[in-house]
């Protein structure tokens, strides 16, 4: 272990006045250094959370996790923390754990930890089965399984602070995030974390909203991390759609002397984007090229 090292909790709020007064008091048990971004609530999660004595930072909107993230990233920066656990509002997460969750990073084991959710039989199906589908599409991994890409019970080093900086405003910013920390080098580590599911009416957003947020994400990283794989990807396909369409409508006139109009229009679209779709990824492998060399 590190003696003397600055541990910060970075908490993300929205309309949390319920729940909120228990997470700051046992995130409180762990280190006196501890945030709550308020996104815009309408409620009165920020006047308990400054009564309670933690530092409070008041976004005017509700801007998205991803903004709150990246509120909790600039302050633990600012005030100088060695680690920063982030963890939800609404009380799912146990501070308590805070301990057995930094403590790869204190070894020297890892930058980044994961608390995965072990009692995932508390949680119903759809959101099970959702959480896996989504680990698998970020795609990072640890000792060869999936890591929970969407738990917000973390612990980031200091070094993965000064490296990382996330762009999604959105529910999508976990695995965006996740990729991130792959992509710059940094080792990442899971420790198993409980969860407590009051219901369904626990989560404050939509499970098909969260569910397409964290998809679509995934997919814009992914469409500016590797542009000719993707938009190459695409272009291909669209391209035998043309082709197969095309050759449809040759032979239905070639027998009959007459043009079927939806599968000429169809094959005369999906050329169109196939087109637009191989100059986008080169348009953009090239801008991408050109940023990285200039840093």
């Amino acid at each position: 272990m590190v003696d003397n090292f600055k541990l910060a909790v970075g908490i993300p709020a929205f309309n949390e006045e319920a729940t909120i007064a228990k997470v700051i008091v046992h995130a409180s048990r762990q280190t006196g250094s501890v945030l709550v971004v308020d996104d815009g609530s309408s409620d009165d999660t920020s006047l308990i959370a400054e009564g309670l004595g933690a530092t409070v930072i008041r976004h005017d909107r509700n801007m998205g996790k991803g903004a709150a993230l990246r509120s909790c990233f600039d302050w633990a920066r600012r005030v100088g923390a060695d680690v920063l656990v982030t963890l939800d509002a609404d009380g799912q997460h146990n501070p308590d754990e805070i301990p057995n969750l930094i403590s790869p990073i204190l070894k020297g084991e890892a930058d980044v930890v994961v608390g995965s959710r072990k009692i995932l039989s508390e949680a119903p199906f759809y959101r099970h089965a959702g959480g896996r589908l989504l680990d698998r599409l970020t795609g990072v991994k640890v000792g060869g399984r999936f890591v929970d890409a969407q738990s917000g019970f973390r612990a980031y080093s200091k070094a993965t602070l000064d490296r990382v900086t996330a762009a999604e405003y959105g529910m999508g910013v976990d695995s965006e995030v996740l990729m991130r920390v792959r992509d710059a080098g940094l080792r990442i580590a899971e420790v198993p974390a409980s969860v407590s599911y009051r219901g369904d009416d626990l989560s404050t957003h939509n499970p098909v909203y969260h569910a397409l947020d964290v998809l679509f994400s995934v997919l814009k990283f992914m469409s500016i991390r590797h542009p000719l794989l993707f938009y190459g990807g695409f272009s291909v396909i669209m391209f035998f759609v043309a082709v197969a369409f095309g050759l449809q409508t040759l032979d239905y006139y070639a027998r009959w002397g007459r043009v079927i109009t939806n599968l000429a229009l169809i094959s005369v679209a999906a050329g169109i984007l196939a087109f637009l779709s191989f100059f986008t990824g080169i348009i953009l492998f090239t801008l991408i090229t050109v940023i990285r060399e200039k840093k």
